[in-house]
């Protein structure tokens, strides 16, 4: 499962992965947390959160991933009861093996809130005393946690974010561009507001400097492992188990 705060953050930086996953046979999930109200300078909150959820619907089935419904507008992300209950909820229902989340480091609050969110319902996925919303009962599986590179590849100060494992995607690179070219809303925005001369060849260029990173892959994602406390076994790596030799770990973090 991956989660991500915008319509379109997967794309940057985890639909490699997940597809990977998915010809590995794995059932895969696709969900932002944000519904991208604010990503347009010339449509209204609701006008345009409809359009970017059509956009996220396509680039899931382009993923072959199943889609669920963003939350909450965009700059709203915050962390608290209200969508830490929804957010675990939805956990409880997937009962991920694998979970992709977005960097504790990022240049915005609403992806570092995600990754926040993300991590405390699935730590909270098998206690009965915690109320999802809607309620559903607390599952045992275990889950383990990846870290997504951030947005650019470095933290809010420019200090570069070093991963820990590294997987291939160059065989599904065409996919990963089919899905984000799917945000078409986005093309003008990004480059009026964030300087994106084009969404895609930005992400082509991160994808190509994780490869060149990990000295092995022409295209790749980085990832970090979130410690294993609280989510799964000590030497859990599913990741490493599904993708054999596509999976690259350069360090092995804290657990």
């Amino acid at each position: 499962m991956a989660i991500a705060a915008h319509p379109d953050d997967i794309e940057f930086l985890m639909a490699g992965t997940l597809r990977r996953l998915k010809d590995q046979g794995w059932r895969t999930h696709y969900f932002t947390v944000g519904n991208g109200s604010c990503g347009s300078l010339t449509r209204g909150p609701a006008a345009i959160a409809r359009v970017r959820a059509r956009e996220a619907k396509a680039a899931a089935a382009i993923l072959g991933a199943t889609f669920h419904p963003s939350l909450t507008d965009d700059c709203t992300v915050l962390y608290g009861l209200p969508l830490l209950r929804r957010i675990a909820a939805l956990i409880r229902q997937v009962a991920p093996t694998v979970l992709l989340v977005p960097s504790p480091q990022d240049y915005m609050e609403d992806h570092t809130e995600t990754c926040r969110l993300a991590v405390t319902a699935a730590f909270v996925r098998g206690m009965p005393n915690f109320r999802a919303t809607p309620r559903r009962k607390p599952i045992a599986s275990d889950v383990t946690i990846y870290h997504a590179m951030p947005h650019g590849l470095r933290d809010p100060l420019g200090e570069p974010i070093v991963p820990h494992a590294f997987v291939d995607t160059t065989a599904v690179h065409d996919i990963k561009r089919q899905a984000l070219a799917a945000h078409k809303s986005q093309l003008g925005f990004l480059a009026d507001t964030q300087h994106m001369s084009s969404y895609v060849v930005e992400m082509d260029q991160m994808s190509r400097e994780m490869g060149a990173q990990s000295g092995a892959f022409e295209h790749a994602e980085g990832w970090r492992k979130h410690l294993y406390r609280g989510f799964c076994a000590e030497d859990a790596d599913p990741l490493r188990d599904a993708l054999g030799k596509s999976y690259r770990v350069i360090a092995s973090g804290r657990g």
